[in-house]
């Protein structure tokens, strides 16, 4: 076994008399994938390793000390994390030390996120050769296929695919019965992402031939596949695939269809995949909603976002979540404040509160209208239901008020936004005061500029004199 090993990682270490200073074991060869293969390994950095390793290694350690070791010693220090590798080969030279999945776990996790993909290699083909010492009995270690999965997974990442299939083949003749389903996923992701789609077809085709059971992340990622190469009818087919294996749809399969039915122009049968949903008692999320009205508005078709919008409203299926604010704004943009109205009034009623940025827009729409009354209506409605809007909002529409001779009434809507937290600043006071002036109400425009005043909002005496003087 030893022999194996040495014939895998390299040279042995002769081990030097006792009290002769041993040489240097060979270092490993520069990793050109590997940011730290740009920093010299020099003697004196090399001196420096075995001096550590000495003061802080019994001479026979084992292989959770030795990764203990790696993660206070090793990994944080500037001169020495790049030789972590070489540590672990030279371990692997003592007779009295056999690496097992502590120190192959910590070895594939800092080769693969430093991105040192050839010393990974190496470790891969060390690890099928030299199995855990967990194997030397009737079953394998159970560590040893999440270990390949997340080298596997890390090659997948950056696209080295045939060093990610010799890793799971290796795999595959360590392990107990067949490998999980989800090293087949990370495999086939990983061909879909880099737009090998015939290749993710052939190891989809080798799952079913090693009788692995696809699941629900198969198949998504087929069909995602298939729509992304302009094959949405084949995306169909492997829809029905799916359902006819017994694997439930959930709502990633249906998100990306529908966003394909859209794609496709297909708008019936996309709002006839979100109704197939809400049958087989699958919730629509925010994403849902947004693939259906973005691509109703899109294809010209607003007024059946609103009332797909209310639909899904009444039958209580719309997420919480979802801010139908791009809704509301078209609506306003296109001078449809009215049903604007009606669609936030209906959501509103059934327990979709408006977002603030879509009851502002809605404001300032029919302040732009001048329907001066609604937004004041729709404002107290805001503030009764503690969503507070904006002091900007609030000043342009009691300014508003003020012209249209509603000086008293603008100043009701200012105490009842004071009472829910919204406080005046000094140009709400100037607004008020002006409103009362031009309706001759001195003896309330007075009583607001003693508040202000009582509040630090008038700088100097020069202002004072001013709004007082204006009263007359």
């Amino acid at each position: 076994m030893k022999k194996m090993m040495l014939r895998k990682l390299g040279k042995p270490v002769p081990k030097p008399p006792t009290g002769v200073r041993s040489a240097p074991p060979p270092l490993p060869a520069p990793d050109s994938s590997s940011a730290s293969s740009l920093v010299p390994t020099t003697e004196k950095q090399f001196d420096q390793l075995i001096n550590v390793v000495k003061v802080h290694l019994k001479p026979s350690f084992t292989p959770q000390e030795l990764v203990s070791f790696l993660k206070s010693r090793i990994r944080h220090h500037p001169a020495l994390t790049h030789l972590d590798f070489h540590l672990f080969r030279y371990a692997a030279t003592l007779d009295t030390f056999r690496h097992d999945h502590n120190t192959f776990e910590w070895m594939t996790r800092s080769l693969a996120t430093s991105d040192r993909f050839d010393s990974l290699n190496v470790l891969v083909q060390f690890m099928a050769s030299n199995p855990c010492p967990c194997s030397d009995g009737i079953f394998s270690c159970p560590k040893t296929e999440p270990i390949f999965r997340f080298a596997i997974n890390t090659y997948c990442r950056v696209g080295r695919f045939d060093d990610a299939l010799f890793a799971f083949d290796s795999m595959k003749r360590l392990i107990d019965g067949k490998p999980n389903v989800a090293l087949y996923n990370i495999i086939i992701n990983g061909f879909v992402k880099y737009k090998h789609f015939e290749k993710a077809l052939e190891f989809y085709e080798k799952m079913i031939r090693d009788r692995v059971k696809p699941d629900v992340i198969s198949f998504n990622t087929l069909i995602s596949g298939y729509c992304k190469n302009s094959q949405f009818e084949l995306a169909l087919e492997m829809f029905k695939e799916m359902k006819n294996k017994g694997c439930v749809p959930n709502v990633v399969s249906f998100n990306t269809l529908i966003k394909g039915f859209f794609r496709e122009g297909k708008l019936e049968q996309g709002i006839g995949m979100a109704h197939e949903m809400i049958e087989l008692d699958c919730e629509l999320s925010s994403v849902t909603c947004e693939i259906l009205f973005n691509g109703l508005h899109r294809g010209g078709k607003i007024m059946e976002a609103c009332n797909l919008l209310i639909d899904f409203s009444r039958k209580r299926v719309l997420p919480k979540s979802f801010d139908y604010f791009e809704l509301i704004e078209r609506l306003c943009h296109d001078r449809n404040v009215g049903k604007a109205m009606v669609i936030v009034d209906e959501l509103w009623g059934s327990g979709y509160s408006p977002s603030l940025i879509a009851c502002i827009v809605l404001v300032e729409s029919l302040r732009c209208n001048r329907r001066i009354d609604e937004a004041c209506r729709f404002v107290e409605r805001m503030l009764r239901e503690c969503s507070l809007p904006d002091s900007i909002t609030l000043n342009c529409l009691l300014r508003d008020m003020c012209e249209a001779g509603r000086a008293v009434d603008a100043n009701k809507l200012r105490l009842l936004a004071a009472s829910k937290g919204l406080e005046p600043d000094g140009m709400t006071y100037r607004i008020l005061i002006y409103g009362y002036t031009k309706e001759a109400r001195k003896e309330e425009g007075k009583a607001l500029v003693e508040e202000m005043l009582d509040k630090g909002l008038i700088p100097d005496i020069a202002t004072y004199n001013r709004l007082m003087d204006g009263l007359g």
